[in-house]
């Protein structure tokens, strides 16, 4: 809202300068968009959607006059003696939607510039000067905040108005020269025969003031704001006066500005009353009142405010204040000390509760000189959540891993979401903004390989993004974590050529995340739509058995068969490894996924080609019900020395180091603590369908120091099971 210093000035006599002024209203509610320096100097406010009446100079001269405490002076809203009317008919079909109408007929004079004054105060307010007529409705407008529309009498048909809903299949063509298709929903101004206006939105041209007017009708209503919002939205037309009554228009201005602006045509000798104004309004609407405690006020804002000084703030911003006092041991404000009768005026739609009004004394009170306390505890304070701490503890051990934390878009792109939904349409959203936020997520991958492929077009080559969230299918939703890694698979370093990221990168950092949740997991090979064939996986973990523990990271990338980098394994190999996949998934769940996204995917969204990205989504919600609840324990420092074996087998190419790591835990005794593969070769010396695996083992006892003996026996039962479950040969 532009609210020029010298006609806010002509209201309220108030002595700071336009900067002094902005920033008293600044303190009370008013954010200060800038200051306009010259002739005619300008303060621009950010008005909230909650304040209409401050859409005018009056609603900011009132904020002013009770910010300084002084006076305010309305304009003259006088009608000029009437001379005698032509017959007008005004009927309200609609009274739900337009509860109020008044209009007042004009014998136009004259139609050429306005005044300079005039002109100039328009400008200011950033509103163009057209003529004397049109000037004036757009003067009131700004003052008041209360919109008007003049009619051309001579074209209305039946000299007669009718506020309706608009009939099925009906068009009007408005005031900026385009024909919109009107629905029954919305409120129309029609004569005896067609639409002549769009309720509170735009007048129609058809009976647009012209050079030819001799008798024009100045309307000035109330309109139902959701009515009027729906309008507006459903036709793309936002207007000046559509934005004031969308809001809440002041019911009882619609009088008040047919004779403000009746004083100023007359003023400026552009036009002069005909008869009596015309006012419809079948149901008047009673007052607002409310009952303001005083220690209310003190238990709000934390301080007491003087009983006197109630009255003089909320008085002068048009509220009617009158003490009362306790009439008995069932009255509301017994014990509450003095109390007040509080008549809300009609234009202050916002106070519509007790709490309303403490806001207003604040307000001017000072907001500044609440004291800083905190409020008294009368019960222990609770735990905090347990999603908030795992969530925390999530985000800690990913950023750990080198990733950083994204915020994307619960709502996104039908063609983004359908690979990720399988053979069930994501849920759609009944009205989207646009295409581009159509359904919502069943995945958090969507919104992470979008903001992946923006990062990538704007040169950044190491991405490592992760996200936690809610995720949805028709049958509701669940929480999830999941990330994306594309670029090197960790710190350059100039020792050496970076390394790019693969498919173990992210499976270290899933086990990672899974160890210090208190879940062990394993991974097996899996088919996905979404993920590159030979390069996906389940992430496992057992049920009502001993997980097996492993190493994560750069440990990780041996223990598994599936392939990095290069060519997909064959359908032969890769059949072999789903039977030992189901062979292991027995008595497991699946909590999460790893994978290659597929290249298709990444082209369609923007990835640039022969580029790969690696993905991981895991569930956390069933993460939490798989969480150890016990308490935890700590255990002392070893005091005995290890003793550390190592060991290497051929085994089958297609066997996952999982299966291997298990057989050898089954098969040893208490003492292993620890199996981490170290190396994995292929190559020269060892058969095609074959592979050396090397791990190292180490042994501890809690209570005494073990013999080679003891190690030597157990390695030896651990080769034997090996070679029996695998056919391994020991190198």
């Amino acid at each position: 809202m532009r609210l020029p210093y010298h006609w806010l000035r002509e209201l309220v006599s108030v002595p700071a300068d336009p900067e002094g002024v902005a920033a008293t209203l600044g303190l009370r509610g008013f954010e200060v968009a800038s200051i306009e320096q010259g002739a005619q100097p300008v303060i621009d406010f950010e008005v909230t959607a909650n304040r209409p009446d401050c859409l005018s100079v009056i609603g900011l001269a009132r904020e002013a006059s009770a910010a300084y405490a002084l006076p305010l002076t309305l304009p003259d809203r006088t009608l000029p003696p009437a001379d005698d009317a032509k017959p007008l008919e005004v009927v309200i079909e609609d009274a739900e939607l337009c509860p109020r109408y008044c209009a007042q007929m004009f014998e136009v004079r004259s139609l050429g510039a306005s005044p300079a004054w005039l002109r100039d105060r328009l400008e200011a307010a950033g509103v163009r000067s057209i003529n004397a007529i049109v000037d004036v409705t757009n003067y009131v407008m700004i003052e008041m905040g209360h919109p008007t529309h003049a009619f051309d009498l001579a074209r209305l048909n039946g000299a007669t108005l009718r506020i309706r809903r608009a009939k099925p299949g009906e068009r009007i063509r408005t005031l900026d020269g385009l024909e919109r298709a009107l629905e029954p929903d919305m409120l129309v101004i029609a004569d005896a025969e067609r639409a002549q206006a769009i309720g509170g939105v735009m007048g129609g041209a058809d009976s647009e003031i012209g050079s030819g007017t001799r008798v024009m009708v100045l309307e000035s209503a109330y309109f139902k704001p959701s009515s009027l919002r729906r309008t507006s939205k459903d036709l793309g037309l936002k207007t000046e006066a559509s934005t004031r009554f969308e809001r809440g228009a002041d019911i009882n201005a619609a009088p008040a500005a047919i004779a403000r602006a009746a004083a100023l045509l007359h003023q400026i000798g552009a036009a002069h009353p005909l008869g009596a104004m015309i006012d419809r309004y079948p149901a008047p609407k009673p007052p607002l009142t409310l009952t303001l405690r005083g220690a209310r006020i003190a238990r709000v804002l934390g301080e007491t405010v003087e009983d006197a000084d109630v009255p003089k703030i909320l008085g002068p911003l048009g509220f009617e204040v009158k003490p009362v006092e306790a009439r008995g041991p069932r009255s509301e404000v017994r014990n509450e000390g003095t109390s007040w009768n509080v008549t809300i005026p009609s234009f202050r739609v916002d106070v519509v509760r007790e709490i309303d009004l403490i806001e207003e004394v604040a307000r001017h009170d000072g907001y500044v000189g609440l004291p800083g306390t905190f409020p008294t505890l009368t019960a222990p304070q609770p735990p905090p959540d347990p999603r908030m701490l795992r969530d925390r503890t999530i985000k800690q051990v990913l950023i750990a891993c080198g990733m950083s934390e994204a915020m994307t878009f619960a709502f996104v792109e039908r063609e983004a979401a359908a690979p990720f939904a399988g053979s069930v349409e994501p849920p759609a959203l009944k009205n989207p903004l646009s295409e581009k936020y159509a359904v919502l997520r069943p995945s958090l991958l969507p919104g992470l390989i979008d903001a992946a492929a923006y990062n990538r077009r704007r040169e950044r080559r190491d991405i490592r993004l992760f996200e936690t969230g809610a995720r949805f299918t028709r049958d509701g939703e669940n929480r999830a974590v999941a990330g994306v890694w594309t670029g090197a698979g960790g710190s350059s370093h100039w020792s050496g050529a970076a390394r790019a990221a693969d498919f173990f990168d992210v499976k270290g950092a899933v086990e990672a995340l899974c160890r210090t949740l208190g879940i062990e997991v394993t991974v097996s090979a899996a088919m996905r739509p979404y993920f590159v064939e030979g390069r996906a996986g389940d992430v496992h973990v057992r049920l009502n058995t001993e997980a097996t523990a492993g190493g994560h990271d750069s440990a990780a990338r041996g223990q598994n068969h599936l392939v990095a980098s290069g060519s997909p394994p064959s359908r032969e190999a890769l059949r072999g490894d789903r039977d030992e996949a189901r062979r292991a998934e027995s008595g497991s769940r699946i909590l999460g996924e790893i994978g290659q996204i597929a290249p298709a995917i990444l082209a369609a969204r923007g990835f640039p080609p022969n580029e790969e990205l690696f993905a991981f989504e895991l569930d956390v919600d069933a993460i939490a019900a798989l969480q150890p609840t016990g308490d935890l324990r700590a255990e002392s420092l070893p005091r005995f020395p290890s003793i550390v074996r190592d060991v290497s087998i051929l085994v089958a190419a297609i066997l996952p180091a999982a299966s291997v790591r298990g057989t050898i835990r089954s098969s040893a005794p208490d003492t292993l603590v620890d199996v981490t593969e170290f190396d994995r070769y292929l190559g020269k010396g060892v058969p095609d369908d074959r592979v050396s695996l090397s791990l190292r083992l180490t042994f501890r006892s809690p209570d005494r120091t073990l013999t080679d003996a003891e190690v030597d026996q157990a390695m030896d039962r651990i080769v034997a099971a090996l070679v029996s479950a695998h056919g391994a040969i020991r190198r």
